[in-house]
């Protein structure tokens, strides 16, 4: 039997987890909005027309913060076109995903679902083919009481109270050359700077993200960081981080050493970022918002799904719609184990997307809703992850990959609440034959019980969960785990994730 051991001890902390770390994305794409959570003749729908089937989901996945509209959407979004009667907005083409955008659902009925589902809302504005003024108007609109030409109007369209956005992103993925508007990082930076300054007079105490690099694999890289914060580091926040992973050319020992990557990805950025503010002699520490991060088979979008044709713009197309699997979530978890290490920096995060897209909930028109395998990484770590993230020190054996050398191959993080009594252990075992028994020391957290401990693993790691079989694949209890003389143990199967509760 393969075999790792594990040290907590909870006066090692790497930083305060945040509840912003467990957030989503919605952006007006494929089934996303229409057909996922808007659908008025559904048989679940309410009054609203949002499925209530879809609502109880997402509230059990347990998402923070929504990032909202978008998303590559948001560099050709008209914000007016989503507020007033209805009857009245306009239907536009949208160029990002090559679409019709009825403007039927938009910020007021967002902001609605939001509050059903228990969420905040993280407001995206266009700086891609728009600019600051338009930013200060929707600020305006969204933010102020009343007594201003937009407030008012807001009010008018059915709103008194102001929304109240705190965070805020200074457009998307700037640096890709896909990106209506697309800057280089200086242009980019002047903009972003000069829309920052602007919206920090209207309402001091919001939070604002400036584009980092969509890929830590674009070419300009580290560059784009360094030059974007050298205009904008007094006046930001956060740097954005995006990164995707697929299986490629069946090479699964790397994919599932994917967090390797974006652990280097997220450590770049932060020493760029400290390297510019050291630069200029700041104090301050720019935090990292991973905005944009999940599993997503990007090779299959640009070879099938593509739409094309001057008189093809459908509504609510079926668009990147991709059905994961059990290798995929334990992938998944393992991004989730990334983001949890690094929480002294990543203090906000963004699952993309939800509902239908690349997400951990599917709907079916007219039919059933039900979750993805990504859905119980998610949804277990939000809500047992709390307090503080620890240092951990891990002994765990190797493998070779070939895009990340050599990999351990238990990937492990621990959170403590102390005032709770409350602790828990997240584990991966990424060999594909080998369960591995891991070995955990607990003498520092007291005399503590097991909770709950599950996890996700499947014989066949290509299961799927599916309209026809939407329950094949689910987390179970694993009855291996055992704590005798201030020690843990648990069996990890092959390709798995797993959860541990723990309570003094």
């Amino acid at each position: 039997m393969t075999t790792a051991r594990l040290t907590i001890d909870p006066h090692f902390v790497t930083g305060r987890i945040q509840r912003r770390l467990f957030g989503g994305f919605v952006e007006h794409l494929g089934r996303h909005i229409y057909d996922g959570v808007y659908e008025p003749g559904h048989p679940t729908a309410d009054a609203e027309g949002f499925r209530q089937d879809v609502i109880d989901l997402v509230r059990e996945l347990g998402v923070s913060t929504i990032r909202y509209p978008g998303g590559n959407f948001v560099s050709g979004f008209r914000w007016e076109d989503s507020v007033g009667p209805r009857e009245q907005r306009p239907h536009r083409l949208d160029l990002a995903w090559h679409s019709t955008e009825t403007n039927e659902v938009g910020l007021h009925e967002f902001a609605s679902w939001l509050e059903k589902v228990g969420s905040d809302l993280m407001m995206a504005v266009n700086l891609g083919t728009r600019g600051t003024l338009e930013a200060l108007d929707l600020l305006e609109y969204s933010n102020i009481r009343g007594g201003t030409a937009l407030s008012e109007l807001r009010r008018r369209n059915g709103r008194d109270e102001p929304f109240g956005v705190e965070m805020w992103c200074l457009g998307n993925e700037m640096d890709g050359p896909w990106q209506l508007g697309h800057r280089s990082a200086d242009d980019y930076g002047k903009i972003a700077s000069q829309t920052a300054k602007g919206m920090r007079q209207i309402d001091p105490g919001v939070k604002l993200v400036v584009c980092g690099s969509s890929s830590a694999h674009m070419p300009t890289f580290g560059e784009w960081e360094r030059v974007v914060l050298s205009h904008t580091y007094d006046d930001v926040d956060y740097i954005s981080c995006h990164a995707y992973y697929e299986e490629k050319d069946g090479d699964i020992d790397s994919f599932l050493a994917s967090a390797v990557d974006m652990d280097h990805f997220i450590e770049t950025v932060i020493a760029t970022a400290d390297h510019v503010g050291a630069v200029r002699g700041s104090t301050k520490k720019i935090d990292i918002s991973f905005d944009e991060w999940n599993v997503w088979y990007i090779d299959r979008y640009h070879g099938v799904d593509k739409i094309e044709g001057i008189d093809n713009w459908p509504v609510a197309p079926r668009l990147l719609e991709d059905v994961y699997s059990v290798v995929d979530a334990v992938v998944f978890g393992s991004l989730m184990i990334s983001l949890l290490k690094h929480a002294d920096r990543v203090t906000s995060a963004s699952l993309a997307q939800l509902v239908n897209v690349i997400a951990p909930i599917m709907t079916e028109p007219g039919g059933p809703a039900w979750r993805q395998t990504t859905f119980y990484p998610f949804s277990i770590t939000s809500r047992l992850a709390q307090g503080e993230a620890l240092e951990l020190k891990l002994d765990a054996p190797t493998y070779t990959t070939q895009a990340y050398g050599e990999v351990p191959l238990v990937d492990a993080v621990a959170t403590h609440d102390a005032e709770a009594g409350r602790s828990a252990v997240f584990l991966v075992n990424r060999s594909r034959t080998e369960p591995i028994t891991v070995t955990v020391d607990v003498v520092g957290l007291g005399d503590v019980s097991v909770l709950e401990a599950h996890t996700l693993s499947d014989e066949d790691v290509h299961a799927k969960n599916t309209l026809e079989r939407p329950e094949r694949v689910t987390v179970h209890v694993n009855d291996s785990v055992r704590i005798d003389g201030g020690e843990l143990t648990i069996t990890l199967p092959p390709v798995s994730w797993s959860a541990i509760a723990l309570a003094r």
